[in-house]
């Protein structure tokens, strides 16, 4: 994932969760904030800011940034 694209992805994370920075082991498991409802806001934001749809498979996959990652590279 090139770094402008990681940068974007940052960002969408802190705003959309509230947080300061994004650590590389995020998931819905250690951040209060990623509840079920900033979770569709996470997706809604994630295909605004890529330009990208995700499958309802993917969303309920999307538990951890590295799993978003993944699917949202595979998306560009």
């Amino acid at each position: 994932m090139n770094n402008d694209i990681s940068v974007r992805l940052d960002t969408v994370f802190k705003s959309t969760l509230a947080l300061d920075n994004v650590p590389a082991g995020l998931s819905q498991k250690n951040c209060e904030a990623w509840d079920s409802v900033n979770h569709l806001n996470l997706i809604l934001a994630l295909e605004a800011e890529f330009g990208v749809s995700f499958e309802p498979e993917e969303i309920a996959a999307m538990q951890d940034l590295d799993t978003v990652k993944k699917l949202l590279a595979a998306k560009l």
